[in-house]
């Protein structure tokens, strides 16, 4: 099997609702596509959501990078996934660098007649997610986090960073509101100091929290061991953690408990497996997460999730809130759980474009 054509696509989604995190407010999701063609039955699809305010990657970066390598991948063997993700020039477009990965992992899993999971190991069947209550009013967060889990949820994340009091008021609200059974979570998209964590730690104190996310800001990684070593809750890393360095480095020094990899972050399945390496040794908890994005990369995220013992935790949501997805269908949402399409590969056949 060869490649005969590489197409590169972007384009452009409305949110069914925007949202607020600490650093911005976002009313759209932006992607670049890419599918391979070949000169058998098969062709390969991946999604690129770059995350410009985290990774500094712009959708017209991506899409270039992507059209950059179109012509070197005429004429290859697409099986031979990691020399062709070696021998491509997406250094600090990691985005672009998934959806090669992701196109690759695809046309392997079709060629094979097997679902991506499958291919990487099989671990799991299946998966809960969290989904998440944005930064709002007091009644608004409050009256999405019972919508949620009358759907079926069972995990919230709860955005916050721009108050700790304020938040920590919400958070408070939000568990008496839900009960002890429900699993919490809280992520400050690195909108505290040190002080500020410390101040909000205090004011949830006897609130039962899975998890601190991203409480500081990325670079400042003394700053981050700090509210770990304050913290009674796991504190993970996820605007701090981009490459497998950073992965080493928050391993090496214990600066966290805890590491959220997302696929357009580090740069895809390839890229996540060594982190996932890194965190086994270091025996630190991993999650997978997303951004703004399509079904297609979030079921990515979830065949790696599924695929690999080291994840603990699934925050793939991404997709949740997207209007007229284009590959609807690629992962199956029941009861706050997440399922694989069983078709081989990530189970995409078109772009519903």
């Amino acid at each position: 099997m060869r490649i005969t054509r590489a197409d590169v696509i972007c384009a452009t989604y409305p949110l069914a609702q925007p949202y607020t995190i600490a650093y911005e407010t976002v009313d759209t999701a932006r992607f670049v596509f890419l599918v391979l063609e070949t000169d058998g039955p098969h062709r390969g699809f991946g999604a690129a959501a770059p995350d410009p305010p985290v990774t500094g990657e712009t959708l017209e970066g991506c899409e270039a990078a992507l059209i950059g390598i179109t012509e070197a991948l005429v004429g290859e063997d697409p099986l031979r996934r990691v020399h062709l993700l070696e021998r491509s020039p997406l250094v600090g477009h990691p985005a672009a660098r998934a959806a090669l990965d992701m196109a690759l992992l695809d046309l392997l899993g079709k060629a094979a007649g097997l679902p991506v999971v499958t291919l990487l190991g099989g671990y799991r069947r299946s998966m809960p997610t969290s989904v998440t209550v944005f930064i709002d009013t007091p009644e608004r967060m409050l009256a999405e986090a019972r919508a949620r889990l009358a759907q079926g949820f069972e995990a919230l994340k709860i955005k916050g960073g721009l108050d700790p009091e304020g938040d920590a008021d919400i958070l408070r609200r939000i568990r008496a509101a839900v009960g002890p059974q429900v699993a919490l979570r809280f992520d400050a998209n690195q909108g505290y100091s040190v002080a500020e964590a410390r101040r909000f730690l205090a004011a949830i104190e006897g609130v039962e929290l899975e998890m601190f996310e991203q409480p500081t800001r990325r670079g400042q990684g003394e700053d981050l061991m700090a509210v770990t070593q304050a913290s009674p809750y796991p504190v993970m890393a996820d605007e701090s953690l981009l490459n497998l360095d950073d992965a080493f480095r928050l391993a090496r020094y214990e600066r966290v408990d805890m590491l959220n990899v997302k696929l357009m972050k580090v740069g895809g399945v390839d890229a996540a497996l060594h982190v996932a390496a890194v965190a086994r040794a270091a025996e630190l908890s991993l999650m997978v997460g997303s951004t703004d994005e399509c079904a297609l990369s979030v079921a990515a995220g979830l065949h790696l999730a599924l695929a690999c013992p080291e994840v603990r935790f699934a925050d793939l949501d991404g997709h949740l809130d997207l209007a007229n997805d284009p590959t609807d269908g690629a992962v199956r949402l029941e009861k706050g759980w997440l399922f694989p399409c069983d078709a081989p590969g990530f189970g995409v056949t078109r772009l519903k474009l």
